[in-house]
């Protein structure tokens, strides 16, 4: 009898559509930055920042141009990625004097009732008391850029090396470990791009000669927007030299900070060798006024680029492994960012503000024969959205308390309308002296309430002010959109429920 030799490829490839033709409900992959600016990014028009995996998603899948968050900073964003409520409603407003409360109810519980087992691994800064997943192994707090500290339920662990790398290794650890019996649902929280923006070692260089333009508003005067201009988050004014851009006098000086102690001593030399000479250019070039506000700007960016260049890198590592395990076709890979940033745009850094640049967020998607490849999707979508989607893609039921909707519809086809307006609302009062405010945004027109710090409204003409530089609120001509916008804004508090503006509204 002749024996027939099948190749191991063959049988492996077998094997793999055997499990998938078992695994119906698709797996889901959530790639979660931090602080990440659209502007930054290739797929949506950068010209100074290279992102070639996350645009890989794009061009594979969807690129969403009117992706927003409902309160834009980290703690709060994430809260509202978990629950698919509001911050109100979720009890996170702030990161100042909020604790998150992991027994409500969270949408990958509902994945674990349906079979699927659930990770969280990097950055999530909502505490470690997780509840919902099979498996967490989060960074304390902020977390570090190098030889940072993870807790699991296992106890707390310092890893070697660099943080966008260390987590990607751990996500993938993870994957390792578990059949694909089962279907999945993991969450990558990276640190990166987060203050103060400290690259990989290996990218040093990598923007020094590129040629990065001043963006238009940078030097915005603030005309008739009070919040902006009692605001701390200037490059100009706020930014500083040591701690943000690593100009330190001495050596001694730098291991006080942090950041620096905690580093091994070649990474530590590594850094030096870096930033010393261009320390000493610096102080050779002896520049004040708009010359130094302008070289700012220019360090700033070439760090926060060089860091997303890890992340990157990293975010291909992830689609390679998929690929590599015959999983893409059965995974959404969705990347975002827990808010926007300013790259210099009113001459800030940081976020906060319902302004465009931290208002919006940058979200790609890819899903195999769902999703039409290349698609541009303009429907408005916010972060709470993203919860009540993935559970109509397990085929399970919205929870009642749950504020988003789900976009599934969206997804399958790009071109369909999904919220008319998006509502927002920003609580915390401190760091930066961003005045707290709330507000309501259509295709046109977008309404702030800013209170507490600053009393006061804002109504900008989106088509005809991209840059949101001419407060029009008091202007006799838009009297009529004022009253419109208004009631827009009144309706969607009373749909999120949010009483603490409702309070507000009836004072003035």
């Amino acid at each position: 009898m002749r024996v027939i030799q099948i190749p191991c490829f063959v049988v492996c490839l077998f094997i793999a559509v055997q499990i998938h033709a078992q695994q119906k409900k698709p797996n889901i992959v959530i790639i979660i930055s931090d602080d990440h600016a659209y502007q930054t990014i290739g797929a949506y028009g950068s010209n100074t920042g290279r992102t070639p995996n996350i645009d890989r998603i794009a061009g594979e899948g969807a690129t969403f141009h009117r992706a927003f968050v409902n309160n834009s900073i980290c703690g709060p964003s994430r809260a509202t990625l978990l629950t698919g409520k509001y911050s109100h409603k979720n009890g996170f407003k702030d990161n100042e004097t909020s604790n998150f409360d992991f027994s409500q109810n969270l949408f990958v519980k509902d994945l674990q009732q349906v079979g699927y087992k659930t990770a969280w691994i990097g950055k999530i800064h909502l505490g470690h008391q997780l509840q919902g997943f099979n498996y967490y192994d989060v960074l304390i707090g902020q977390g570090h850029y190098f030889n940072p500290d993870f807790i699991s339920n296992t106890g707390k662990t310092r890893v070697e090396g660099y943080v966008s790398d260390i987590v990607t290794d751990k996500a993938l650890g993870w994957l390792d470990s578990i059949g694909t019996e089962d279907p999945f649902c993991l969450i990558i929280g990276h640190k990166a791009t987060h203050r103060t923006w400290m690259p990989d070692p290996k990218d040093f260089g990598l923007y020094d000669r590129d040629s990065i333009p001043l963006p238009d508003t940078y030097y915005d005067a603030y005309a008739g927007r009070e919040a902006a201009a009692v605001q701390e988050m200037s490059i100009d004014k706020d930014m500083r030299m040591g701690y943000d851009l690593k100009m330190f006098d001495s050596w001694e000086n730098m291991m006080k900070d942090g950041n620096f102690s905690r580093m091994t001593d070649a990474q530590k030399k590594q850094y030096w060798a870096y930033y010393r000479p261009i320390y000493e250019k610096l102080k050779l070039d002896n520049l004040s006024g708009k010359a130094l506000a302008e070289w700012k700007y220019r360090r700033y960016m070439v760090d926060y680029l060089n860091t997303a260049t890890s992340m990157d890198r990293n975010i291909g590592r992830v689609l390679d492994y998929l690929k590599s395990h015959y999983l893409e076709d059965n995974t959404l890979v969705v990347y975002l960012s827990d808010q926007g940033f300013y790259m210099g745009e009113h001459g800030w850094f940081d976020k906060r503000f319902m302004y465009e640049e931290s208002f919006r967020t940058p979200m790609v998607a890819r899903w195999p024969g769902v999703i039409p490849a290349g698609a541009q999707v303009d429907s408005k979508v916010v972060n709470a959205d993203i919860g009540p989607t993935i559970l109509e893609i397990a085929d399970v039921s919205k929870p009642k308390d749950m504020q988003g909707i789900s976009f599934l519809k969206t997804l399958k086809n790009p071109k369909k309308e999904h919220r008319e307006t998006v509502y927002y609302h920003y609580y915390e009062n401190g760091e930066h002296a961003v005045s707290p405010h709330f507000g309501v945004r259509d295709n046109q027109y977008k309404l702030i309430r800013f209170y507490k710090r600053v009393e006061g409204w804002e109504l900008f003409d989106l088509k005809n002010d991209p840059q949101e530089l001419r407060n029009i609120y008091n202007d006799p001509s838009y009297q009529r959109i004022v009253k419109k916008m208004k009631t827009k804004l009144k309706k969607e508090i009373q749909r999120f429920d949010d009483k603490e503006a409702h309070d507000i509204l009836l004072k003035d």
